[in-house]
């Protein structure tokens, strides 16, 4: 079972394959966290260990005393002893905020519950896992809280929320309600983050904790392109393939926190995460409740990459969902960077008979397609075509890409709103906003309140209605903007810092309508880019545009941190022109390519203006991805050299039953005085027996994995070397 009860004590023992976590419940019915790390198979020991320390403790009772301040607690309260961050906070009629939880039932039911209104991980059978609810309450104030714990039997994965329930006869205003707290005996340790800006997304950041609070956060509205909504404590010896890592990750697309706080003494560490309260709060009226988001926890004892592949492999199989979710991804074009607005029918037919010709098996239709779109400051919300530049409808442009052999796909920005369109003409009030306060314009759009039911009826019936008379197969979903002035016009006063969170509860509702209507459609995730690359959007959208940089140097880095927690099937990743259009550099051709063939391959240029060379080359790597996409989308994911430590990157792909392997090399400026780089392998199996081509030689797993292959020194700036793997049976093997 991966949930044991001790009765007697009242222990609490989740297991996954690699890991326990352990609570109990104390005498004066608080929940104390006693441990989260390396699988153990006896909890009991835990408090052995507790007793036997104490017997041996010296100091008189007083100086052994503990107060609440001090304890390991797993979802602490505020004003009643404890002057750390709390996990929630709730205001009551008296003006009181002073609260404290304690136990009141558990029970331990198979598989997991959904969340209402809310992404999660997911089970398809009862016996994946087990979810354990503790009950808490606050007797004076009539509130319940239920903490839910899911542990997945194949993954070393706990899943967490807390559900808040008013069981009282007055109104309860929830000011914080984080989704997870933990409070870790760590006397040292690494904080590490994804941090960065538009076109620079998800950089490594890693800074020791010292004494005091270490936060990331987003106030805009979405996850954001400043921070992801993860961070994990590492031990200050883990490396990439070794030491202790635990990890948090938000199944959350809107305003969040994540903070560790250390005790001066260093004997406590709190790590939390959940929605930011800094604009936040919820009525709670007699019988409401409120659910928090999920938060994801990943243990490692293998550094990193062993909480990466976690990561992985349980967004794969059980946070996607849909028909794509195992289906391979078709290889893409989009004509943005090679028309920008500037285009006509002709034109977009014209690149997809190309693109066909090069192998490609998707064209998308980009910004541009709909009203009187020629620039970024008009039409949003106007989502009829373009009567100049497709004279004759979404259906005929259609019809001639599925003519081609392609599928066709489009893009769109649903949420948003031009002030010059029609639908703000005709609904002014339909966008976020506070009354006598200016509409602030960023890229000349306003952000659509979908917290109201009218305007959530009106995207999904646009988004309807140009899937179906576009026969789309593939929606780009944009979303180019923050949140300012949050308000909306459909909420009283007293609930208007409910706006942000009923915004993004708003969008999921539509998210869930549409991927539920339209199965067969792939949708892709972005938002300026990689704006909102979160564990919430990928419920819905198997995969997202990484960032609005194309560079491939850039892109070494941006797709090295992003795999961090996102697999690379979540990854658009394309060929575009040189120069690059946004960092001016120039990269031949081959980097460009090698750099898109480690996610969701696809192109971002003008292929009308290839030479016959690159025609050539284009050509050679769609053939070449085609071979080894199943394995890049859906193996296991090994980081082997870091671009953040040099001008160096080696990826490598492992098929699950490490019968195959592709391993990806790049060297963006090398010095020609180096010697030729020898690559340390991963995942393989020791005893196998591997043909690398293009080496044609034959090698066993553990000389690769401990030895190392050699990779030829290439010249020029620029160089990607891909190595295929292939496991061969001896003779005596068996079938």
């Amino acid at each position: 079972m991966p949930i044991i009860v001790h009765a007697d004590e009242r222990l609490f023992h989740l297991m996954t394959p690699g890991s326990s976590y352990a609570f109990r419940v104390r005498e004066d019915g608080l929940l104390e966290h006693l441990y989260w790390g390396a699988r153990m198979e006896d909890a009991l020991d835990l408090l052995r260990v507790a007793r036997a320390a104490r017997r041996l403790d010296p100091r008189p009772d007083h100086l052994r005393a503990t107060d609440v301040g001090s304890l390991r607690l797993e979802y602490p309260s505020y004003g009643t002893g404890d002057h750390r961050d709390p996990a929630y906070d709730v205001l009551q009629p008296s003006g009181s905020h002073a609260s404290q939880l304690v136990y009141a039932s558990h029970r331990i039911q198979p598989g997991k519950p959904r969340l209402p209104g809310l992404p999660a991980f997911y089970v398809e059978s009862d016996f994946e896992a087990d979810t354990l609810e503790i009950t808490l309450v606050d007797p004076v104030l009539s509130l319940q809280v239920v903490l839910s714990y899911t542990v997945y039997r194949d993954f070393d994965l706990l899943c967490r929320h807390a559900r808040f329930e008013n069981a009282g006869t007055g109104t309860l205003v929830l000011r914080r309600a984080l989704s997870a707290s933990v409070d870790l005996d760590l006397r040292e340790a690494d904080f590490i983050q994804l941090s960065g800006a538009w076109i620079r997304e998800r950089f490594i950041e890693r800074v020791p904790l010292g004494p005091g609070r270490h936060e990331i956060m987003s106030r805009a509205g979405i996850s954001g392109h400043k921070h992801s909504p993860f961070f994990a404590l590492a031990a200050p010896n883990a490396t990439e393939d070794r030491g202790e890592v635990r990890a948090f990750a938000l199944v959350y697309s809107g305003n969040f926190v994540g903070a560790c706080e250390m005790e001066p003494m260093r004997q406590n560490v709190r790590a939390q995460i959940g929605i930011h309260p800094a604009d936040f709060s919820w009525r709670l009226g007699p019988g409401e409740t409120f659910v928090t988001p999920e938060a994801a926890l990943v243990y490692s004892d293998e550094g990193w990459g062993g909480m990466s592949r976690t990561f992985h492999r349980a967004i794969r199989r059980r946070l996607c969902q849909g028909p794509y979710r195992d289906r391979v991804r078709p290889v893409l074009i989009n004509n943005w960077e090679a028309t920008y607005f500037d285009f006509h029918e002709d034109d977009l037919v014209e690149i997809a008979r190309q693109a066909r010709d090069l192998g490609v098996e998707l064209f998308v239709l980009d910004d541009g397609w709909f009203g009187q779109r020629d620039d970024d400051s008009t039409s949003l919300g106007d989502w009829r075509p373009h009567p100049r530049k497709l004279p004759h409808g979404l259906r005929h442009l259609a019809d001639q890409i599925h003519g081609l052999g392609m599928q066709f796909g489009i893009w769109m920005e649903p949420e948003m709103v031009s002030p010059k369109s029609k639908l703000y003409e005709e609904h002014p009030d339909w966008c976020l906003h506070v009354p006598d306060r200016p509409r602030s314009e960023r890229r000349h759009q306003l952000m659509l309140d979908l917290t109201r039911e009218d305007v959530r009826a009106f995207v999904v019936d646009a988004v309807s209605r140009v899937i179906e008379e576009g026969a789309v197969d593939y929606v780009k979903w944009d979303m180019n903007r923050p949140m300012t002035e949050v308000g909306s016009a459909a909420l009283p006063p007293e609930r208007q810092r409910e706006t942000a969170h009923r915004y993004v509860l708003g969008l999921y509702e539509i998210l869930e309508t549409l991927t539920s209507r339209f199965p067969h459609v792939l949708f892709e995730n972005c938002a300026s880019g990689g704006g909102r690359f979160d564990l919430g959007m990928l419920h819905y959208m198997p995969q997202t545009w990484t960032s609005d940089n194309t560079d491939a140097v850039a892109r070494l880095k941006i797709q090295h941190g992003t795999s961090l927690v996102f697999p690379p099937v979540t990854m658009g990743a394309h060929v575009s022109a040189v120069p690059n259009h946004q960092m001016g550099r120039v990269t031949p051709f081959a980097l460009r390519a090698g750099v898109a063939m480690c996610g969701n391959f696809g192109f971002e240029l003008d292929v009308r203006r290839f030479s016959d060379e690159e025609r050539r080359e284009a050509r050679q790597a769609v053939e070449r991805y085609k071979a080894v996409r199943e394995l890049v989308q859906f193996g296991d994911f090994y980081r082997l050299l870091s671009p953040f430590e040099g001008h160096e990157a080696a990826w490598m792909f492992v098929a699950a039953d490490r019968s195959e392997a592709l391993v990806a090399y790049f060297c963006t400026y090398p010095d020609p005085m180096e010697p030729p780089r020898r690559l340390a392998l991963r995942g393989l199996a020791p005893d196998g027996r591997y043909v690398a081509e293009p080496f044609a030689e034959c090698f066993r797993g553990d000389t690769l994995m401990r030895s190392g292959l050699v990779i030829p020194r290439q010249t020029g700036d620029g160089q990607a070397v891909f190595i295929h793997l292939k496991q061969i049976r001896e003779e005596g093997d068996g079938p």
